[in-house]
């Protein structure tokens, strides 16, 4: 085949499976890696498709920043079971950090103390879900308020953070990529995620399928820094990447 029946080829197997992989298309069009990926690089400057880690997809991969309320209702039913599996990590007289996000939102929903907990957060709709626990302490971080995700971020939010030190940090994401790490839409929320990392004993990242192979704008962290990953649903590269991490795995099903 030419350059043009190849891409022509590539772009009909893009369509009918959504994505394909670099050694797939070097067995089937017998060529090289480096001619595939020359050709998948020319198919995506040409807007005809979008690169992933080894091979590409006919759906975009980068996030887009949406408002909290919009975000709730999608992968409802995923979250609620990954804030149920969430809440079960939180132990007796526990501190902790939440993050912002929705399925953030829906553990805070699904926390039931026993004994007091201290919560710090820097996401208004998680405070409001924990009001109604009389032996639960929040701990809001103040700072600029972020519209789209009911959060605060900054400097000040920062700062504040120096002053504590917790066993969990519960973490939503926008986007996990096996070489990207994990990221989030926002560059000033990725910097204050990257400061709860650090004075959290233990990393928590929850989310849904749909973030797998998905990049944010703000990279967040390496898989280095991740203890534990729950979802609906991880790939199978995924998982097999993060056993080999010995990062621990848990998939809540319907």
């Amino acid at each position: 085949m030419n350059n043009v029946e190849r891409h022509q080829y590539i772009i009909k197997e893009i369509n009918d499976k959504g994505h394909v992989s670099v050694i797939e298309l070097c067995e089937s069009l017998h060529v090289s890696s480096v001619t595939i990926r020359k050709d998948l690089q020319f198919l995506e400057d040409s807007r005809l498709l979008y690169r992933t880690h080894g091979g590409a997809t006919s759906t975009n991969p980068y996030q887009t920043d949406r408002p909290v309320n919009e975000k709730a209702k999608i992968y409802e039913s995923e979250k609620v079971l990954i804030g149920r599996a969430g809440a079960l990590l939180v132990d007796n007289n526990d501190s902790i950090i939440i993050g912002s996000g929705t399925t953030t939102q829906f553990l805070a929903r699904e926390i039931n103390p026993q004994g007091n907990l201290t919560v710090v957060t820097s996401a208004l709709n998680v405070t409001l879900e924990l009001l109604k626990h009389q032996n639960v302490e929040v701990i809001q971080l103040g700072g600029s308020v972020r519209r789209t995700s009911s959060s605060v971020v900054g400097q000040y939010a920062n700062s504040i953070l120096d002053n504590f030190f917790c066993s969990k940090f519960f973490l939503g994401v926008d986007g996990i990529d096996l070489e990207y790490g994990i990221s989030t839409t926002s560059a000033q929320e990725a910097i204050l995620n990257q400061k709860m990392i650090d004075v959290a004993q233990k990393v928590i990242v929850l989310a849904d399928s749909s973030k797998f192979g998905r990049k944010g704008f703000g990279k967040i962290a390496d898989f280095a820094n991740v203890d534990v990953i729950i979802s609906d649903e991880i790939p199978k590269n995924f998982l097999e990447h993060f056993n080999s991490l010995g990062i621990e795995t848990i998939v809540c099903k319907k």
